[in-house]
């Protein structure tokens, strides 16, 4: 609509004009600036569509504009709108969502519905009437809050200017139907400009719906159903996580249950094998004749005292003094063994020790020296060991005779 009454129009000429040109709607798209959607690209220009000419014979401006109301101190930014709407015009409007513009196209989203803007000049003429018949009234307010998320802002604060920027306002009031395309912009279904009666509103917002509705509710399905499937897939992974653990816990149970089985079963054997264990020990102890037991016991009193009594030899002095020399002797298969022997003992009884061992297959032999390389055979069986210089040892090995 344009900024100002038309001159010279009858008032069903012009209401006829109205409703003529709300059945071309604006398909624009507007990308939206960086204030608005949280450090993203700057608007881009766009031509607005449609004006829509106002009723003169209704809505008369007044001879002078309202002075400007102050913001409220002490308001968030997102609450500005809403704190002076309800200072001026009271409680009853329909409920504008109290967030970035951001955060209101995402909860559309999730409701399935178009946002309905509205951006707010409380300087112009036609602010103040627009506010108290159209935008506060029964039908209007009903309407908004049954079929679109709403939301608004101050023209020149907050993301009000942003706003303006990317929809291009030809005059105020303003308001327009959006659509979320995308993270960074939006598509403009249909906007209004100027005074509108509630009725009229009602029905161009109608008709945007039935027309627009349907397709961006359509193109917005895809998401959604993608959505569902992550949220069905990460439930059927959650039920399979549980039922894997409730798996692990039925068979760590089960495995304790077996385990504890096994253990008692263990238990009840031993108990069995020492039962029957103490009746054997108790019949070996019991002498069977009581004279066995006095005989039996009596040698070894006799033996005890036989040893207590008799002498320890004690080993000779030269004996105790006469160094010792540890002989080596390996045999034929490879083992081999060691003995200690006086200086005075002889080649001989190193003979005597090794037939002594009885280890078999060594036949007819002799001992042999390996370096340096020396046999004592039957001639030297009287030789002493001392003579031989067997000290401190020596190794021989056992030579095999044919």
């Amino acid at each position: 609509m344009s900024s100002g009454p038309a001159r010279g129009a009858s008032s069903s000429s012009a209401g006829e004009s109205l409703r003529n040109s709300c059945n071309d709607f604006a398909r624009t798209l507007a990308r939206l600036p960086a204030s608005i959607m949280e450090g993203l690209s700057r608007s881009i220009p766009r031509r607005r569509s449609h004006h829509y000419p106002a009723a003169p014979h209704r809505l008369q401006p007044p001879p002078q504009a309202p002075p400007p109301l102050l913001p409220p101190p002490f308001v968030p930014e997102e609450l500005v709108f809403f704190s002076m709407l309800e200072q001026q015009y009271g409680a009853h409007h329909p409920f504008f969502y109290g967030c970035r513009f951001a955060d209101a196209l995402r909860a559309a989203r999730r409701e399935g519905k178009l946002v309905f803007v509205y951006l707010h000049d409380p300087a112009h003429p036609y602010t103040e009437p627009f506010c108290r018949r159209t935008l506060c009234s029964d039908v209007v307010v009903e309407f908004l809050d049954a079929n679109f998320v709403s939301w608004g802002a101050v023209a020149g604060m907050g993301e009000g200017p942003g706003m303006v920027a990317s929809l291009q306002p030809g005059s105020f009031p303003f308001c327009a139907v959006v659509a979320p395309v995308s993270d960074e912009s939006i598509a403009v279904l249909q906007q209004v400009e100027g005074p509108v009666s509630p009725t009229e509103l009602v029905e161009i917002l109608q008709r945007t719906i039935d027309e627009q509705g349907a397709a961006f509710r359509a193109s917005s399905r895809p998401d959604e159903q993608a959505a569902a499937v992550r949220s069905d897939r990460t439930a059927e992974e959650e039920e399979r996580r549980r039922s894997a653990q409730r798996l692990r816990q039925e068979q760590d149970a089960a495995y304790l249950e077996s385990l504890r089985r096994d253990q008692e079963k263990e238990r009840s054997r031993k108990s069995l094998q020492e039962g029957a264990a103490k009746p054997r020990a108790g019949s070996q102890l019991r002498p069977k004749h009581p004279g066995h037991g006095q005989a039996a016991r009596q040698p070894t009193k006799t033996t005890q005292s036989q040893i207590r009594a008799s002498p320890q030899k004690e080993p000779a002095a030269s004996q105790r003094t006469e160094p010792n020399t540890k002989i080596m002797i390996r045999f034929p298969n490879g083992e081999r063994r060691q003995q200690s022997f006086r200086h005075t003992d002889t080649i001989r009884d190193i003979y005597r020790y090794v037939d002594s061992l009885g280890i078999p297959g060594i036949g007819s032999y002799q001992l042999v020296r390996s370096y340096p390389r020396k046999t004592y055979g039957h001639q030297q069986l009287g030789m002493t060991i001392g003579d031989a210089g067997f000290y401190p040892s020596v190794a021989l090995y056992i030579e095999q005779l044919q």
